[in-house]
């Protein structure tokens, strides 16, 4: 069976650094964690972009930065701002997203990501072709009833 392709956006990445003391936002921590755990296991590929590389650099702590910038490292393709990249993520923003939002999308579907992984709500409630849209335990709980 080949390996799941997925992409991590920022809010995911930023998790754990939310208050753990929501129990929401420790949820999705601790299924990011294992996703993560998941993708240094070879179980999963990272796909990681340009956009992701623009949005992490705006992080205003240095050791939080430092700890996502690795993941570019395990990913399996970095992505590059193309024409056909802009095009899909004007398309995308159609139905409702932020730019930088319907770039990461854009650069997920481009790479061939079967999942997009996100906390952000605003992204979460939004259907798009090509690519199915999960928070981190959503993701674990469709990676687990498909074993």
């Amino acid at each position: 069976m080949k390996k799941k392709r997925i992409y991590l956006d920022n809010c995911s990445f930023n998790r754990p650094f939310d208050d753990q003391t929501v129990l929401k936002n420790y949820l999705e921590a601790e299924a990011k964690m294992y996703i993560q755990k998941s993708i240094l296991n070879n179980s999963y590929d990272l796909v990681w972009s340009y956009i992701m590389d623009f949005e992490v650099s705006f992080n205003p702590y240095s050791d939080r930065k430092n700890q996502i910038m690795k993941w570019k490292t395990i990913a399996v393709i970095d992505i590059s701002e193309t024409e056909k990249i802009i095009k899909m993520a004007n398309i995308i923003k159609q139905k409702g997203l932020k730019s930088k939002d319907a770039l990461h999308l854009a650069c997920a579907i481009d790479a061939g990501c079967h999942f997009f992984i996100t906390t952000d709500s605003g992204i979460l409630n939004k259907k798009i072709d090509k690519i199915e849209i999960l928070d981190p335990i959503n993701f674990l709980k469709k990676m687990e009833v498909n074993k």
